[in-house]
């Protein structure tokens, strides 16, 4: 499903929970759809399944995911998830991937005049 690093000063719960969010933000997972079992999920990161418990309650509490009682969790619905989360997971990307094109090499000026094609 995705890798966590283990050098990174993140918790891995909260890595859990980001590489979620960023799943249904950029609609990899979809409204309704099933996410694994906390055991299918531990298994498959080799993470105690507590783990992965606790990035699923997060994820819940914001939104993102509902659970039913003896079927799992599912994909909640999008406009149930908060617009200000939406915001900052997606400036969160925008700063990593400006962070990446200026260590390649790329100017200020063709990093802007980029992103004013989009408009």
């Amino acid at each position: 499903m995705f890798t966590l690093d283990y050098t990174e000063k993140k918790a891995l719960y909260e890595q859990v929970k980001d590489k979620m969010k960023d799943m249904i933000l950029n609609d990899i997972l979809k409204e309704n759809d099933q996410l694994p079992s906390v055991r299918e999920l531990s298994m498959q990161l080799t993470l105690n399944p507590n783990t992965i418990q606790k990035a699923y309650k997060d994820l819940e509490t914001e939104g993102y995911i509902y659970s039913v009682k003896g079927k799992g969790n599912f994909v909640a619905r999008v406009s149930t998830i908060n617009r200000n989360e939406k915001c900052t997971a997606l400036y969160r990307q925008m700063k990593e991937l400006v962070r990446e094109l200026i260590f390649i090499g790329e100017t200020r000026e063709q990093i802007t005049s980029q992103m004013e094609a989009f408009f």
